[in-house]
Parts: C-alpha cells; sequence; structure tokens
C-alpha cells in the first residue's frame, strides 16, 4: 500500500473498513501519521450530511475548530465528494431522493512535489435513491482540499 496516495487511502477506508482489508488500509493510515475517522449518515437533507461529517470531524480532532482555514477546507472537500454522488448537483432532498452513507476523512502530509502541507480528502460511498427500500443504488464521491 506504499504507492497508494492519500487519496486512494481515504476511499478504501470508506468502501472497507468494515472488511478483512480494512485493517490493512488503517494500518498505513496510522504508519503514515495521518488523522482520520469513519462515520455514517442517512438523509434527505443535504445539511445534515454536511453537519455529519463535520461534527465527526471535529470531535475526531481531525480539523481543529478554532482555525477557520481547517473547517473551509473541509467544507470544499465535503462539498466536492457530495456533488459526486449528486452527479454534478446535488439531487436528493427536495426531488425525493435520499443517501445512506459511510464517509472517511483523513488529513495528513503528501509527499509530491507541488503539494507542500497538509491535505484534506473526504469520500462518501454508500447508496441513493428514492425513499422506498429496494430504489437505491451504489454511489461513491471523493473531494480533497489543501489546508
Amino acid at each position: 500500500m506504499n504507492s497508494f496516495s492519500l487519496g486512494k487511502l481515504t476511499c478504501l477506508l470508506a468502501m472497507l473498513h468494515n472488511d478483512s482489508w480494512g485493517k490493512e488500509v488503517e494500518d498505513e493510515l496510522k504508519t503514515r501519521g495521518y488523522r482520520y475517522t469513519i462515520g455514517k449518515v442517512g438523509s434527505m437533507d443535504i445539511v445534515k450530511v454536511v453537519a455529519a461529517i463535520e461534527t465527526a470531524a471535529k470531535s475526531k480532532h481531525i480539523i481543529d475548530e478554532g482555525h477557520y482555514r481547517e473547517a473551509h477546507a473541509l467544507y470544499h472537500a465535503t462539498i466536492e465528494a457530495i456533488q459526486g454522488i449528486g452527479r454534478g448537483t446535488i439531487q436528493f432532498g427536495e426531488i425525493l431522493r435520499t443517501v445512506g452513507l459511510t464517509f472517511a476523512i483523513v488529513r495528513g502530509t503528501v509527499d509530491r512535489p507541488g503539494h507542500d502541507g497538509e491535505w484534506i480528502s473526504v469520500c462518501v460511498f454508500g447508496s441513493i435513491g428514492a425513499p422506498k427500500k429496494g430504489f437505491e443504488h451504489d454511489t461513491l464521491g471523493f473531494g480533497y482540499n489543501h489546508i
């Protein structure tokens, strides 16, 4: 997993956290000194999805809520990830679509030219569809931002 980027590890964490491979992903994150957390959210309201991700990042000390730039970076990564599951526009809520998501947030330094400093990435993975069992499908969104 040494060749995996912060972004790839974030996506793998969201998708594999309950799998035996999830431990390997977490071990790699710890080896690199990355801060991370995993959470779940289900809603028809985008505000609740954003709030769940932000709350997890603050409570698990992924970001320092006293530093605006950290919350701002998380916000942009979160919105980018949600746009991914909403197919570019946020297509749930008022148009009767709901999401059930697992999210992963990872923060760390990236050892690549031009990527100095810390970065934060958010991956959301789960289902999206009509609020009726059997009318949903898998979805995946990813966002990445410098701090």
